[in-house]
């Protein structure tokens, strides 16, 4: 590329290309203007009255007054204030012969993109603590709901990441520009990224495609991006519908969807809306773990209330711990969902819940509270179920006569289709649905969208995982490894092993070749040196030890504290409990609070919790992005594998990628997996075996 392409020359390539989708070009220096404002208002004044004609002057001056003066906060709280305004309008009094009125004020026309101002700025001043001068703001309706700060292609000392520490500084010395921001962009024509005004560097996401292809997302143009997020309905529509807010404590997080997360959710409305009107089978949502999912669930329930005129949504899991962990992702989004999701105590007070609306409300409850009873829930059409795992137990259509008794098995399906006979039903998974599994596809129909772990390391959105064999480590015998392979062709032969009760006299076989006290010191001993020579060190020192059973688990955390009696506060086993544990065990496992407290502190990136023992708990819908490393002594395949490894490929910082330390031989497990995880041929492979 030639020296002489300047910042300058690639910023009129912009505006150029806004121009060409139908944007306003303004040059700042030649328009009068005050510098200690950063709304251009006279465009705002005359959208507030072209938008809301029947609204009279007070009612607009309210609304202009509003939007001039938030009440001293935060920034972020300014900012959520402000979406909230865009999003849904603004709630004005005003008064008429001195009679006190109400009503909204929009500042948007979302209807009518072609009523609203688009307009392209570039050379804005703007002084407030210093003098500022953003290379190109984005007004809409005279608001500057994007920042983009450019970078020369040909400068080989600037890149990206000098643009995003640019956009933090603005932030600090104006920041009255980012009350009204909506996305942030980071640009040097060879990268496009976007993000929010909480985005960390490793948040800001390129937009690949213009119409939701992946095909040729590898080597996506530049002018992919800004056609992708700034054509004007679609800008308009991310606005509205795909920026949210998520509550974490006493801190607020500004998301922005990925464009796999826009193109997917649109189409399963799109699919949803025909469910409706035919035979109720919505299809499959498929985007890999890590990638969102939760999110994409929150932008759907969102979008659907528009869509299909305020449904009724209820949102099923199969287990108490991810019935609690999708909960509160809904909880965290309440204010961008515009009402409080509800937990169903049992199948009367989910009756109850919904025999006592015509419309609206988000409930939660698992699978298990349907086969309480038989009776008919609710037969209204408004109603969409959310099935979180899909592939997880959601078979069944047909009632079959079970060969050994004679008698009639009703499959969880059918009777949840019974509970809910004119519901529309819509699967999410983040594994994919096995070409043999013809149950799933048959309750919800074929796959929506795509987006496998592949691609989602390819855009950044995870990271690979790579995979390293210590299993010669313990010396295990002949034998050993026998037994071990024969649990991998168990389940390779069962496509449902939860549902499929093992002998105890196999289960106890395992336990004892694996639980053997020398076979664990060897692991332990293993373990901790592969941790402190290679891992403790790298960023925060998360790890995981995915353990056989419980007392395996159990001898694992013993061990470990016999060797390192300082690390009290560093190591900690989760697992659930039983009636039968001893008061050593009950000690050391604790109530379901201590597991809570045991969950903040292995998210906190500084607590001095590093290592946990797990059994089943938390290898599925828990999420520490540093958790960097996993010690796997517990034959897993299939999508119970796959869910287990998704743990260690979060995004985190310059986190390279997570890595699976393997003591019982899943590779080939993982190979096989992998043929199912990646819907198509690739360069860039998600697991590096």
């Amino acid at each position: 590329m030639s020296n002489f392409f300047t910042e300058a020359n690639y910023e009129n390539a912009i505006i150029e290309l806004f121009r060409e989708m139908g944007y306003h070009h303004v040059y700042v220096p030649n328009i009068e203007r005050d510098f200690n404002n950063p709304l251009y208002e006279d465009e705002l004044e005359q959208a507030l009255y072209r938008i809301n004609t029947s609204m009279p002057d007070a009612a607009i001056a309210d609304a202009l007054y509003k939007l001039k003066n938030f009440e001293s906060a935060e920034l972020i709280q300014k900012n959520a204030l402000f979406m909230d305004y865009i999003q849904h309008g603004i709630e004005v009094r005003y008064f008429i012969k001195e009679e006190e009125h109400s009503g909204i004020v929009y500042i948007v026309d979302y209807k009518n993109p072609d009523n609203n101002s688009f307009i392209i700025a570039n050379q804005w001043t703007f002084i407030e603590k210093s003098n500022r001068r953003p290379d190109v703001l984005i007004f809409l309706n005279g608001l500057p709901v994007v920042l983009m700060e450019l970078k020369s292609p040909s400068r080989e000392e600037t890149d990206v990441s000098e643009a995003y520490q640019q956009i933090q500084n603005y932030m600090q010395e104006i920041p009255s520009m980012f009350i009204y921001n909506c996305i942030c962009v980071m640009s040097d024509l060879l990268t496009s990224k976007a993000g929010t005004i909480t985005s960390g560097e490793d948040r800001f996401m390129e937009w690949k495609t213009q119409d939701g292809n992946y095909e040729n997302t590898q080597y996506a143009q530049f002018d992919t991006f800004f056609k992708g997020m700034f054509q004007k309905e679609r800008l308009l529509d991310i606005i509205k519908n795909f920026i949210c807010f998520s509550k974490e404590g006493l801190k607020q997080f500004k998301i922005l969807a990925g464009y796999h997360q826009y193109f997917a959710v649109n189409k399963a409305i799109l699919s949803t809306k025909k469910a409706t009107e035919t035979d109720g089978k919505g299809g499959v949502f498929w985007h890999t773990q890590g990638s969102g999912k939760s999110l994409s669930m929150v932008f759907y329930a969102h979008l659907l209330q528009e869509a299909l005129n305020s449904p009724t949504i209820v949102v099923l899991t199969d287990r108490n711990d991810l019935d609690n962990q999708l909960y509160s992702q809904f909880a965290k989004c309440k204010d961008f969902l515009r009402q409080e999701p509800i937990h169903a105590e049992n199948r009367e007070h989910l009756k109850s819940l919904l025999h006592g609306r015509q419309a609206n409300g988000i409930i939660f409850t698992t699978m298990q509270k349907f086969e309480e009873a038989f009776d008919t829930l609710s037969e209204r059409r408004n109603i969409v179920v959310m099935a979180d795992e899909a592939h997880r137990g959601q078979y069944g259509l047909i009632e079959k006569v079970d060969s050994k008794t004679g008698k009639i098995k009703v499959g969880i399906a059918r009777i949840i289709r019974n509970s809910l006979p004119n519901a529309t039903y819509i699967g999410f998974t983040g594994t994919p649905i096995s070409i043999k599994d013809k149950s799933t596809r048959e309750v919800f129909g074929d796959y929506i969208d795509v987006y496998d772990m592949t691609q989602a390391v390819e855009d950044g959105a995870t990271r690979p995982v790579y995979y390293e064999s210590r299993v010669i480590k313990l010396k295990l015998n002949e034998e050993t490894l026998k037994l071990i392979d024969a649990e991998y062709d168990f389940m390779a032969n069962n496509a449902d092993p939860q549902v499929i009760q093992k002998s105890k006299k196999e289960l106890g076989k395992m336990e004892v070749v694996l639980g053997n006290d020398e076979t664990i010191a060897s692991l332990v001993d293993d373990i901790l040196f592969h941790y402190e020579n290679n891992r403790e060190k790298l960023l925060t020192g998360k790890a995981m030890i995915v353990a056989y059973s419980r007392t395996i688990a159990m001898k694992i955390y013993k061990r470990i504290l016999q060797l390192r009696t300082n690390w009290t506060e560093k190591v900690a086993l989760v697992m659930t409990e039983n009636n039968k544990d001893t008061k050593d065990w009950k000690t050391i496992i604790g109530n379901k609070r201590y597991k809570n407290e045991l969950a903040q502190k292995f998210k906190d990136n500084t607590s001095p919790l590093k290592i946990v023992i797990v059994v089943d708990m938390w290898l599925t819908g828990f999420d520490v992005p540093s958790l960097a490393t996993m010690y796997v002594y517990k034959p897993m395949s299939g999508h119970n594998l796959m869910q287990a490894i998704a743990r260690v490929n979060r995004v985190f910082q310059d986190k390279e990628g997570g890595l699976v330390v393997d003591y019982v031989g899943i590779a080939a497990a993982l190979k096989e997996a992998m043929n199912d995880y990646t819907s198509r041929d690739k360069k860039i492979m998600a697991i590096q075996i």
